[in-house]
């Protein structure tokens, strides 16, 4: 029988808690799930290679996982939590697969041109890209968006996707795939998260545009809406308060955990969505979008 998707995971109210930012997986309480002990291959990329930023945690580790169990070689891109990256590789490796972790800044365009030529000469091939770094802060007033603050959300979020994107097609065959991740907010904005929920926004906006320019070279572009998901971002970018009861405003009454978001890249990537592109799916617990 299908679970009820109501209990398939933790439900708030959670414990208070906040994190220094970027957060620490193993701080989170409750702990996350990304699938270590659930997902199941079923051998739907043997021998490819995927690329994944913010991979360490959250969505990208799942991901990561779940595209490492279905027989791809992963490269991890991160920040700066070298124990979560570890962590997402040994995952990996389990899976039989190689496991790369590089560590650098996605807003800066050449760590973005080195991430790719990386992959190249790990795996020999490129075959998904998966554009899931981010970043956030939230902020009661306009003033608290401090000019430095705007341009690193902007650099993170949306300039990473056109570096990383300019530097891999040229290297991609027909059938692979760039996946972004854009989010809910791109057409729920929360007024807290004015700079984040605007990038957001130009991300489905970039993938409906850039599947048009590639689409002639058999590559497909696509994007992910994820609603709330429990990751180390939430605490540590939100005040304890609005933490706690994170999620509990979907039709489902919880956040998503990392694992529910995994197949839908999984499926963006594979030959079933092969007429798929320029599309945004939503994985949001039942709240709208556009």
């Amino acid at each position: 029988m299908p679970q009820d998707p109501r209990s398939a995971g933790p439900r708030p109210p959670f414990p208070r808690q906040q994190q220094p930012a970027p957060g620490k997986t193993q701080a989170l309480d409750p702990k996350p799930d990304h699938g270590e002990e659930s997902y199941r291959g079923f051998g739907r990329f043997p021998g490819c290679s995927v690329l994944i930023t913010g991979g360490d945690s959250g969505i990208g580790r799942a991901v990561a996982i779940a595209f490492a169990r279905e027989g791809a070689d992963v490269l991890v891109s991160y920040l700066e939590e070298h124990d979560d990256a570890r962590d997402t590789g040994e995952w990996i490796k389990r899976a039989g697969r190689r496991a790369v972790l590089v560590a650098g800044d996605v807003g800066n365009v050449e760590h973005c041109e080195s991430l790719v030529k990386t992959a190249l000469q790990e795996f020999g091939r490129l075959d998904v890209l998966i554009n899931n770094a981010a970043f956030q802060r939230t902020h009661a007033k306009l003033a608290d968006f401090t000019p430095e603050e705007v341009q690193q959300t902007f650099r993170t979020n949306i300039e990473s996707m056109f570096f990383l994107s300019r530097a891999a097609a040229p290297h991609m065959k027909p059938g692979s795939s760039i996946i972004n991740t854009a989010s809910i907010q791109a057409d729920d904005p929360s007024p807290q998260l004015l700079a984040y929920a605007a990038t957001k926004a130009a991300i489905a906006n970039f993938t409906a545009g850039l599947a048009q320019l590639l689409g002639k070279e058999g590559i497909r572009v696509n994007a992910v809406a994820p609603g709330p998901v429990w990751t180390p971002l939430i605490p540590s970018t939100m005040p304890a308060e609005k933490a706690a009861q994170f999620g509990a405003n979907t039709p489902l009454g919880r956040p998503a955990q990392p694992r529910e978001l995994a197949p839908a890249y999984l499926f963006l990537a594979s030959d079933e969505a092969s007429y798929i592109t320029g599309a945004v799916l939503a994985v949001t617990g039942g709240r709208p979008i556009l």
